[in-house]
């Protein structure tokens, strides 16, 4: 467990926080391996009926930190990201977003398997796997195209365009755009909205809406293989060099 994730139950509710704001909260291994941890938990627990994800410091997150990630980065399949991926793609419990500031990369693909997500007017979004050298992952190949259609989803996926909290919610990325200052409110009161249903009835739908999860968990495994293979790659590596250089640049 890391204190980088805070966590707390409001009732049937669980409230995960991404809680690193010095770095924008990009997550960590150890922070991968709690967030798997309490999403296993929610699901084990008869008392936690929804779960809401947020950041802290004016942020969602930031994606994957980048020298954790390359110094973790083996078997991608057993990854900690890829196992957090796994783990929320295939999550029983609702989970309801609230995303400000940033969230790049998997800061936007964890949303793709989210019940409802909710973004404020300042939320920017980017997927820049190709820029790195790399491909996307938590099955974007496949759910983003279905959201935004193949046109504006090569802008996202193989541009590695930016969009913002507008575009988000057009293309079905978030449900819609709240004030800043009422958002996570907002996002904890949906979360407690889907709590109080008869819970038999919720799980069904919800389980007739995603349909075959095993379609989407077969698309995270080919990603994963992908982007392992893209990883160790020397225009990945020379990218991610070139990332750590200008971050202590401006550091």
């Amino acid at each position: 467990m890391t204190n980088n994730i805070h966590s707390v139950r409001d009732g049937d509710v669980l409230q995960i926080t991404l809680a690193r704001p010095e770095k924008k909260n990009a997550l960590t291994s150890a922070m991968y391996e709690t967030l798997i941890v309490l999403l296993r938990e929610a699901d084990a627990s008869e008392a936690i009926r929804a779960v809401t994800l947020e950041g802290s410091g004016g942020s969602f997150c930031a994606g994957n930190d980048i020298g954790d990630f390359l110094s973790g980065a083996r078997d991608m399949h057993n990854a900690p990201a890829f196992r957090f991926i796994k783990a929320i793609a295939a999550c029983d419990t609702p989970i309801v977003a609230a995303v400000e500031g940033v969230a790049v990369g998997v800061g936007t693909t964890m949303l793709l398997h989210c019940d409802l997500a909710y973004a404020a007017p300042d939320a920017k979004f980017r997927m820049p796997f190709v820029d790195l050298g790399l491909v996307p992952e938590a099955a974007a190949s496949l759910i983003v195209p279905q959201l935004a259609g193949m046109k504006k989803a090569a802008e996202w996926l193989m541009l590695g365009d930016g969009f913002d909290a507008a575009d988000a919610a057009r293309f079905g990325i978030v449900n819609a755009v709240i004030d800043a200052d009422t958002l996570r409110t907002h996002a904890r009161a949906q979360a407690r909205r889907l709590a109080s249903k008869p819970s038999a009835a919720l799980a069904a739908t919800r389980t007739l809406m995603r349909g075959d999860r095993a379609h989407v968990l077969a698309r995270v495994d080919a990603e994963a293989i992908a982007f392992g293979a893209a990883l160790a790659s020397p225009e990945a590596r020379a990218a991610f060099m070139a990332f750590m250089e200008k971050g202590k640049a401006k550091g």
